[in-house]
């Protein structure tokens, strides 16, 4: 006998789908692990532009797969970083997309002092390799502003000690951006406001400040935190307005700090680097204008005492004009005799010039000038006669070349070419304006037919209640007079249809959404 398998599988285990089975490990890994807080070391952490965050958690034996909505990371005071050790709380689930199972992250937070200090230098260590540090970069402060822009809670104590240490040391304007100064809104309201006063217009309706603090009493390092952001570090390295950082005491240490223009050691110390003491520049002016005053009255007497010696060594000025009033005693005496030798010389000249002056010598020199004129003309005629010959010939050969008949033939040529554009300019310009007039009677055809004249040709009517369309019975049921449109007339109805009749002299068509035909 043959043996035959049996194709009924054995026992009687159920079967599941594969989706029935994934739905039950995630119903059951939800149920038990509901909410659950995670401590480990944060791995990979990936950043796609839909908003949302996705990391590994992880210790020395395991791995935990993790995501952070878009909403959720939005709100969250720290920032996962790859190799920070932290605290996260959420519940498990799966993603049966994959098989896997992962945390859905609600809240992650350092896990310790140590944590956020390794964190701290890690950011510190990349900011100052981007050369937000160094030295060179820093603007120097004002020495008087004009304008202190201040960035700090308006509620608290730091902002009446900085307005009351100005208005001792010297008034000045204040203009203050409300931030909060703890909590998740910190570090985006301070990069916000430092990023706001950079972008107001000096000399605006809201003047650009000269100068920003940025202030904040004394806290831990979970309380000071928000000045530690890199949002917060990058808008006040941006920032175009020298700036000063006054956060917490003298031991506590920020960001801010090292990116700053300059650092002060509290909030009272910043006002005080920001402007001098009146009373001492008062004093110090005050100072200058004596030294001033004194060494100007002191220049003008050692000036006037070398001024009085120098003049004793100077001779009287009767002295100094006997001298020349002498020499021009002595040549005003010269002066008749030497204008007679002069004329005596000049009459002797002239007498030799007119002993060689004879009528016969001077005309001789005409006629020789005469002669030599006579010459020169003679060769000019035979100079000028030569060009006037050739100039002659020249346009001559030109004059033979210009054919009158020549230029009455090119001209009648002319004249038939231009008859023969004239004539296809006609017709085309007829043509176009042919086609025009058939484009405009078509469109003329096609207004009519969808006007609502030729509807009501149709066994239509428009149907208006006192001088308006009207669309229901409710409307026409208010109406006082009724009118109807045909097409060969109106017919009013109602004791108010004379009243109302002037109002529908010049129909307008019904527009789709307002009137009715029927």
């Amino acid at each position: 006998m043959d043996l035959i398998d049996d194709p009924t599988p054995a026992g009687n285990a159920p079967e599941f789908t594969v989706s029935e089975l994934s739905g039950a490990v995630k119903r059951s890994i939800e149920g038990e692990f509901s909410h659950v807080r995670v401590r480990g070391e944060v791995g990979r952490v990936s950043r796609p532009r839909s908003g949302h965050v996705y990391l590994d958690l992880k210790d020395d034996r395991a791995v935990l797969a993790g995501v952070i909505w878009k909403g959720v990371a939005a709100r969250l005071m720290t920032q996962p970083e790859e190799g920070m050790e932290v605290v996260a709380t959420g519940r498990l689930t799966t993603f049966p997309g994959q098989s896997k199972y992962q945390i859905v992250i609600e809240e992650i937070a350092p896990a310790g002092v140590g944590a956020l200090m390794a964190m701290l230098e890690k950011r510190k260590a990349q900011l100052q390799a981007e050369g937000l540090f160094a030295p060179e970069r820093k603007k120097p402060i004002p020495y008087l502003p004009e304008v202190i822009g201040v960035v700090t809670s308006p509620s608290g104590a730091v902002i009446r000690d900085i307005l009351h240490r100005l208005r001792d040391r010297f008034p000045r304007k204040v203009l203050i951006w409300p931030v909060a100064v703890q909590g998740e809104k910190c570090a985006p309201e301070v990069a916000r406001a430092i990023a706001g006063f950079n972008a107001l217009t000096p000399g605006g309706a809201l003047p650009r400040p000269d100068l920003l603090i940025v202030a904040r009493g004394g806290g831990s390092i979970e309380d000071l935190w928000g000045f530690n952001e890199e949002i917060v570090a990058r808008a006040a390295a941006a920032s175009a307005i020298p700036l000063i950082s006054a956060v917490g005491h003298e031991t506590d240490t920020t960001l801010i700090d090292y990116v700053a223009d300059r650092r002060a050691p509290t909030p009272t110390a910043a006002a005080e680097m920001a402007v001098p003491v009146r009373r001492d520049l008062m004093a110090w002016t005050a100072e200058q204008e004596a030294r001033l005053t004194a060494a100007l009255t002191q220049g003008i007497t050692r000036r006037g005492q070398r001024l009085t010696d120098l003049s004793r060594a100077l001779p009287r000025p009767d002295t100094l004009l006997d001298g020349p009033r002498q020499r021009l005693d002595r040549a005003s005496d010269k002066l008749p005799a030497a204008l007679t030798r002069l004329t005596q010389a000049g009459h002797v000249r002239l007498t030799r010039a007119a002993g060689g002056l004879r009528p016969s010598l001077l005309a001789g020199r005409i006629e020789h000038q005469r002669e030599r004129l006579a010459a020169r003309a003679a060769r000019l005629d035979t100079a000028l006669a030569r060009p006037a010959g050739e100039k002659r010939r020249a346009f001559n050969a030109v004059a033979r070349r210009l054919d009158v008949a020549r230029l009455g033939e090119a001209q009648a040529r002319k004249a038939r070419d231009l008859d023969a554009l004239t004539a296809r300019f006609t017709r085309a310009a007829g043509a176009q304006i042919r086609g025009w007039q058939d484009r405009l009677a078509a469109l003329d055809r096609t207004r009519q037919t969808l006007g609502y004249t030729e509807t009501l040709k149709r066994g239509y009517a428009v149907v208006r209640g006192d001088g308006d369309v009207v669309t229901s019975k409710a409307a026409a049921g208010r109406a006082e007079a009724l009118e109807i449109e045909f097409a060969d007339g109106r017919l009013a109805l109602g004791e108010g249809a004379a009243k109302a009749a002037p109002k529908t002299s010049k129909p307008k068509p019904p527009t789709p959404e307002q009137g009715s035909l029927f």
